[in-house]
């Protein structure tokens, strides 16, 4: 059991979303944001650099993202709807970008297809916490 989970089960307010749901998502967002500065740095290790300039620039703002929108949801009590639906959309969008864009050097870099994977299992765990908000 992850320590989101653990941390919202001894919760002692009512998290406005199922306890499991938004575990996943907090986890979710957590790993794609450590995924993608792996990547980001395992990029910068290739021979061609310039041709992992997107790869970066997108895994970057994805890591931001993702550590924000972890930030926010991690904190149930304060729940917004109007800072934290847009938030959520926002990492439902950026993962999305970024998942593709590593899903191109897939192939050839392992490592993007490990971040790819690491952006689809967040884009839909936010589409789930999103459509389970109270």
């Amino acid at each position: 059991m992850s320590y989101a989970r653990q941390l919202l089960d001894t919760y002692p307010a009512s998290a406005g979303a199922d306890a499991g749901v938004l575990a996943a998502a907090i986890d979710a967002l957590s790993d794609c944001a450590q995924a993608c500065t792996a990547d980001i740095d395992a990029d910068l290790s290739e021979q061609n650099v310039a041709e992992m300039v997107t790869c970066i620039r997108l895994c970057l703002h994805c890591a931001d993202v993702c550590t924000a929108a972890a930030g926010v949801v991690s904190r149930p009590a304060a729940y917004d709807a109007d800072v934290t639906r847009p938030l959520l959309e926002a990492c439902v969008a950026i993962c999305r970008s970024c998942g593709d864009e590593c899903e191109r050097h897939a192939q050839m870099h392992a490592h993007c297809r490990v971040c790819g994977q690491a952006c689809r299992r967040c884009e839909q765990a936010c589409r789930e916490l999103l459509e389970s908000l109270k």
